[in-house]
């Protein structure tokens, strides 16, 4: 036996990646190929299989970490050398083979580029990033046309993905030869974006230097290696490896790959419950779907899984051209996104609605007082700002509306950090950028930083991080109308708080009807977790804060 320590592998990004599940633990024996740890970075998400089969004695990381090429991932047992040692020629063929590919990959290309060696070594190919479980992807901007002079990591193309848009960076300096690609185009992982000319020829000496080291290879990664591997190929290799190597010992982890578990992840799903149909009892895209469609038309839930039994709904197909002239409009990615998580939040989160006033009279005018004194900061401070300010002081009075349901429905997990999404209204859709740890903020920090958030929100430039780790949600009309309405529970957070317009009103104060500045607040909460009781006096304290910040003090 020998201890072997599995580190981050080339996971195509220089920057370090969220460390999202971990699939094994201490003690337990895996096969090579096994997925050990999952990673996401801003582009993609990358299973990591072990590279030899053996026993865990250490894990060095732990979900939420954040981790980069080279750092320790756990510690190995290997086999002993009967298992490892007598392997045949024929069956180190597809691994040898496996390594020829990725190292030729490695030195020339880009997490969204692969080479394409010309006469004189200075050809490139940039190709669209892994993309995860999004099929397709829609041209909004190219940046560059054939001709132009590119510095390294400069934009050439911007995608339009389900919940954001993806810039897509040069992988080094170089001339554009030609664009493949233009605005409305819709592509996928591993299609060419353009060719580019590498100013120098600089990849010659390394394509040189891998024939030689391919030479001394066996035969079946001599053909290989010369020709890189697309970085979409490469990724989905892991995938059918891992599934043949499915048929040693059982593992109690399910089998599938980076793209089925980020689909799993934004829709819900417990993989666990998930019935496969792919090969190995891999599960794939289509059973995921296939779940979750039973779960809407009504068909009995697995016990504890959140979601089961929805409304049975047969619509009937109406030809509405019938009545008059029509006009059909796709949807874009956003909203049919939207649509479904509102749908799965609306049908699995028993809602209730709290309405309340609060007296904003004094505070609108210390609001303004301060706009004027902040001026030359170039600090604007809005009333959504304060907002923020006395929710995460409202959260952590009443902890119960910062916490989510166990998805059995047997325990409630409280959360220690408080982080506000913000609705923004965009000309795409709703998007909810979210302000992380609200509570430790001051006003002018929370007022930029929601600034920066909206223009990036409008310019379609957040990532998933700008929208992920929500604990709990702020949807503002008040500057279009209204006076109360309904928001929709942002699962898996259990309350939301609607604001609506301010108006003057008249307020009784013992004496008289005096004009107050009244801001209505629609709180909506998941009864499962939150009585009425509780939201009254969520609603009250929040309304006595807005009413006087100073007791944010005591």
């Amino acid at each position: 036996m020998s201890d072997n320590k599995i580190r981050v592998p080339d996971v195509g990004s220089s920057d370090p990646v969220d460390v999202i599940e971990i699939s094994v633990k201490v003690g337990d024996t895996i096969a090579a190929e096994d997925t050990i740890v999952v990673l996401e970075s801003d582009k993609a998400t990358v299973e990591v299989p072990a590279p030899q089969g053996g026993k865990v004695t250490a894990i060095k990381v732990k979900v939420g970490d954040r981790v980069k090429e080279g750092d320790d991932l756990l510690e190995l047992e290997a086999a002993d050398s009967d298992d490892s040692g007598d392997t045949t020629e024929q069956e180190k063929a597809p691994e040898e083979t496996e390594e020829a590919a990725s190292s030729s990959e490695s030195e020339p290309a880009s997490p969204s580029s692969s080479s394409e060696p010309g006469e004189d070594g200075g050809s490139e190919t940039v190709t669209v990033p892994d993309l995860g479980d999004i099929e397709d992807a829609e041209i909004i901007e190219v940046s560059v046309a054939a001709g132009d002079t590119l510095e390294e990591e400069q934009v050439i193309v911007v995608l339009e993905s389900d919940k954001a848009s993806l810039e897509i960076p040069a992988p080094r300096a170089g001339t554009v030869d030609s664009v493949n690609v233009k605005v409305g185009d819709k592509v996928g992982t591993g299609d060419t974006l353009l060719t580019m000319s590498v100013a120098g020829g600089g990849n010659a000496p390394a394509q040189a230097d891998e024939a030689e080291r391919s030479a001394d290879k066996p035969a079946p990664a001599s053909e290989k290696a010369p020709s890189p591997t697309p970085p979409a190929a490469e990724k989905k290799a892991p995938e059918k490896t891992a599934a043949s190597a499915a048929q040693g010992a059982p593992s109690k982890a399910v089998h599938a790959g980076p793209a089925v578990r980020k689909l799993a992840r934004e829709m819900g799903v417990d993989l666990a419950q998930v019935s496969p149909t792919g090969p190995r009892d891999r599960i794939l895209k289509e059973d995921v779907h296939a779940w979750v469609k039973q779960r809407l038309d009504g068909q009995p839930g697995q016990p504890g899984q959140a979601g089961g039994g929805g409304l049975a709904v047969d619509l009937p197909d109406i030809d509405f051209s019938q009545f008059g002239e029509i006009e059909r409009e796709e949807l874009n990615k956003l909203r049919k996104v939207s649509a479904q998580n509102l749908t799965r939040s609306w049908l699995t989160i028993p809602h209730v609605t709290q309405h309340d006033m609060a007296d904003i009279t004094d505070l609108e005018a210390f609001r303004k007082q301060q706009n004027k004194a902040l001026e030359k900061e170039g600090i604007k401070l809005t009333m959504l700002a304060f907002l923020v300010a006395a929710c995460a002081r409202a959260l952590k009075a009443f902890p119960n509306f910062n916490s989510s349901l166990e998805k059995s429905g047997e325990a409630l997990i409280r959360k220690h950090y408080i982080n506000i999404g913000i609705a923004v209204d965009t000309p795409n859709g709703l998007v909810v950028p979210v302000i992380k740890d609200a509570d430790k903020k001051g006003l002018k920090e929370i007022a930029t930083e929601m600034g920066e958030l909206a223009e990036k929100a409008r310019n379609r430039k957040l990532t998933p991080a700008d929208m992920k780790g929500g604990t709990f949600s702020i949807s503002s009309l008040g500057g279009i109308g209204g006076t109360a309405f309904t928001p929709i529970v942002n699962w898996p957070e259990v309350a939301i708080l609607g604001v609506s317009r301010s108006d003057m009103q008249p307020v009784w104060d013992g004496q008289q009807f005096q004009p107050r500045l009244m801001l209505p607040l629609s709180l909506s909460y998941d009864h499962r977790v939150i009585d009425g009781a509780d939201a009254a006096r969520f609603t009250t304290y929040l309304s006595q804060l807005l009413s006087d910040m100073r007791r944010a003090l005591l």
